[in-house]
């Protein structure tokens, strides 16, 4: 019999991505045998699937897909656990069909996009894969002149609404959204309560002690104007033309930004950090006690 030594349980989390009770587990009732507690896993996968719903998902990729017309367009997010899966072929098939479907009925609602068949799709690839997966945004871009762009690598995904112009225009202010990252299209649609805030920072700032009052707020002022410029997309330096702004850059093409989505993969989820170490040692201190 082989000994349930941690490298051992560790080495099966790695190949598994389950716990490390679970791993310990299955260990011990393969008498040490790796290969076997993986086969034993395996032939229980439908549990282990549903148990996979607890964990963290915070990788994967994103998709765009624009109408042949450029009258509307669809960006989603779907999460896998780690980059290895966001790039197996199963898993970006299971992707290309959600997003077809989304497109096909302009729905956002993740649920009523994933019930039926896809939902049953996704619990197979569970499953097989042996990860966490889950779709998590569906958003819709529609009317004027819609254009996307997804960056290389599948982990950020824009579409972007004009008024006027063309497809090449939308997608190369996509583009710039995907590099840039502004918060809102012009500076009167960013949130009071985000302005307020920036006030308050620069308020606290050493280089405003000791002055007047009047000093202060011109100070405040010029610097919430300069933040203002630098998270509006309109106002913003275009990337493939410096010397220009983004608004002057659709301006000579015959078009107006009126909108645009930008989705991250992963953007907004906090992943725990596991000290492996920390938790063997907790662990071995809850079976003594």
């Amino acid at each position: 019999m082989t000994a349930v030594t941690p490298a051992l349980v560790k080495e099966l989390r790695d190949r598994t991505g389950l716990g490390m009770m679970e791993c310990k587990k299955a260990l011990g009732e393969a008498n040490g045998d790796i290969e076997l507690a993986i086969e034993n896993l395996r032939k229980v996968s439908g549990l282990k699937a549903a148990k996979k719903e607890g964990r963290t998902a915070a990788d994967g990729v994103v998709a765009v897909k624009v109408a042949p017309d450029n009258s509307y367009g669809v960006v989603i997010e779907v999460n896998s656990e780690t980059d290895f899966v966001a790039r197996d072929a199963g898993f970006l098939a299971f992707v290309n069909s959600v997003l077809d479907k989304a497109f096909a009925t302009k729905q956002t609602d993740v649920a009523v996009v994933m019930a039926g068949e896809l939902e049953s799709a996704r619990e197979a690839l569970v499953q097989k894969i042996g990860e966490k997966i889950s779709v998590r945004r569906i958003s819709l871009v529609e009317g004027g002149v819609v254009g996307g762009y997804l960056h290389l690598n599948n982990r950020i995904a824009v579409l972007v609404q004009l008024e006027g112009g063309n497809e090449e225009t939308a997608k190369d202010v996509a583009m710039h959204v995907a590099a840039v990252n502004p918060q809102v299209v012009s500076s009167d649609q960013m949130p009071a309560d985000l302005v307020e805030k920036e006030k308050e920072i620069i308020r606290a700032q050493p280089d405003m002690a000791g002055k007047p009052a009047e000093i202060v707020e011109k100070m405040i002022g010029g610097r919430i104007s300069k933040f203002l410029k630098e998270a509006s997309l309109v106002d913003q330096a275009f990337v493939k033309n410096p010397e220009q702004t983004v608004a002057q850059f659709a301006k000579a093409a015959g078009a107006t930004v009126k909108n645009f989505v930008r989705l991250e993969v992963g953007e907004g989820i906090e992943v725990a950090v596991v000290d492996f170490a920390a938790e063997v040692a907790a662990q071995v201190a809850a079976s003594k006690a």
